[in-house]
């Protein structure tokens, strides 16, 4: 095994939630103001004057606070009724169900609001709002300063384009060595086989013994963080048969509980919107579902990678010829979506044709079979530290590698993960005491939009606020809500509890990734801190 390394440069560095495309993790793609990060969406803060947070935030490239006049950000914005209790079986038949009802909603002519933004070559931002209930706006504003747009009706939506700190806050490098994804810790070029991208080494919460290629090195502790190796000569694979203990008895968690985006910088698109101006009827429609996309023009030739007249197998929803309908769009390409944090880095493996947005209804049936395969990996690392998991494996006493080619097949292992109601740890999302259903994994990520609840406090699921720590959230699907763990049910923030790991036999005794960002994010528009 060839043990060089060199210091990863900019274009090294991991980011989230990004399409291969622009995956400036690879050795030889360059960092891409077309590769979205993050959407956050919750309601306003004043419950008096019902408003509506959605941001979008990007890689700062050039830099932050200067935006790439050749790009195009867009939000699209469906304002709907809340849906009741699961109406359908706990079984394969109830999915299908679930999943052809949102695609006859997608495909419906419901409502649809879109929100762009861009610059010219002065910096200078423009925006549209188009398809809202309280008419059409066109406007500009500077940059990297809030504005405030006035609608015919004589609301005030408030604007800030332009640099803020990363609002993202976790242990990215734990993420990728918890899949054994190469690229994160070795010069992988983006063309190199599918095996020098996610290893075919158990996906694993704990590390495995005898796992070299991925397991943390006291000797290089900035591996995978600032520092890459050379690939080894040989093919990455793993033999054994147990996790890996120290002398003292205790497991060591992938994680290490550390902020990977401390000091960095995005460039973003925020707007705090009434909700009376998205929707005709605001006492009905009480839910907002939006995601956002990334678009270049066609003709100055980046992102070369994703073509400018794709086939619909490249692009799904080329097939709709929404582009070629739009005078605006028909001059770009669609690059990348994001709504549901971990949706593209976990679910759908940050392939070019699945970045579809919402309308990801036709990835179901990868949806199911990528869970199984996760599945295998966490849930025997979860119940190896005495956690209840959500998924069938078997009992089995190591992660295991297993890819499933049917429906079928994987479907029985994650049923329960796919249906369970996933707990709050207390009241508080709910202020009013409404009737509100848990969300189910499978109703949160298909469609893939973040739904903000406006009668919730907006966290996630029910929406995604700023200080959430979703990536741990994500990983507590994996827990079995209906069971006990210290004296007490499961429930999202199970993960986040420092006791929890402190009784633990694991190490370093830290909850996966860090409770709170780097800055502290402010009460006001525009809510994200201000950039380094």
């Amino acid at each position: 095994m060839q043990c060089e390394w060199r210091p990863a440069t900019l274009r090294d560095m991991a980011d989230h939630n990004d399409p291969n495309s622009v995956n400036s993790i690879f050795a030889d793609i360059d960092p891409s103001p077309a590769d979205l990060y993050d959407m956050f969406g919750f309601p306003g803060p004043d419950p008096a004057h019902e408003t509506v947070v959605v941001a979008s935030t990007f890689a700062s490239v050039p830099q932050a606070g200067e935006l790439d006049p050749d790009l195009l950000y867009r939000m699209v914005v469906r304002p709907r009724r809340r849906a009741g209790s699961w109406p359908h079986g706990f079984d394969l038949d109830g999915m299908i169900r679930y999943v052809d009802g949102v695609r006859r909603r997608l495909t419906s002519p419901q409502q649809t609001g879109d929100i762009r933004a861009w610059v010219d070559n002065q910096q200078t931002a423009h925006l549209t709002l188009t398809g809202f209930a309280g008419g059409d706006l066109s406007e500009t504003v500077r940059t990297n300063t809030v504005s405030s747009l006035r609608t015919p009706d004589g609301e005030t939506i408030r604007v800030y384009v332009g640099g803020r700190d990363d609002a993202f806050f976790n242990d990215l490098p734990g993420f990728f060595r918890s899949i054994n994804y190469a690229p994160q810790y070795y010069h992988v070029p983006h063309d190199s086989p599918a095996e020098l991208r996610e290893v075919p080494i158990p996906k694993t919460l704990l590390e495995l013994e005898g796992n070299t290629y991925f397991n943390y090195d006291p000797a290089q502790p900035e591996w995978g963080h600032s520092e890459k190796r050379d690939l080894p000569s040989e093919p990455m694979t793993w033999t054994g048969d147990r996790f890996a203990k120290d002398a003292d008895g205790n497991y060591r968690l992938v994680y290490s509980g550390k902020d990977a985006q401390a000091g960095k910088n995005v460039n973003c698109v925020v707007l705090e919107i009434p909700l009376g101006y998205l929707t005709h009827d605001p006492d009905q429609d009480r839910v907002v579902d939006v995601w956002a996309e990334s678009w270049v023009r066609r003709a100055v030739g980046k992102v070369p990678l994703v073509p400018d007249d794709p086939l619909w197998t490249e692009q799904p929803l080329a097939a709709l010829g929404e582009a070629e309908r739009d005078p605006q769009l028909r001059h770009y390409k669609r690059v990348d979506t994001t709504a549901q944090p971990f949706a593209d880095a976990a679910l759908n493996e940050r392939e070019d044709s699945r970045q579809v947005g919402g309308a990801n209804f036709m990835l179901a049936p990868h949806f199911i079979k990528r869970l199984a395969h996760l599945g295998w990996g966490f849930g025997p690392s979860i119940t190896a530290l005495g956690l209840p998991s959500s998924f069938d494996h078997d009992n089995a006493p190591v992660s295991v590698h297993k890819v499933y080619r049917s429906v079928s097949s994987a479907f029985p292992r994650v049923r329960k993960l796919i249906f369970q109601e996933l707990r709050m740890p207390d009241d508080s999302w709910n202020p009013h005491k409404l009737d509100i259903p848990l969300r189910r994994p499978v109703e949160i990520f298909i469609p893939n939009v973040c739904a903000i609840d406006m009668d919730t406090t907006g966290t996630w699921p029910f929406g995604r606020r700023l200080e959430d720590q979703v990536a741990t959230r994500f990983l507590s699907i994996f827990l079995d809500m209906e069971a006990r763990v210290a004296g007490g049910p499961c429930h999202i923030e199970t993960l986040n509890d420092q006791s929890l790991w402190d009784s633990a036999p694991v190490v370093p005794k830290t909850p996966p990734n860090p409770l709170r960002n780097d800055k502290e994010f402010l009460t006001d528009f525009p809510y994200l801190a201000p950039p380094w």
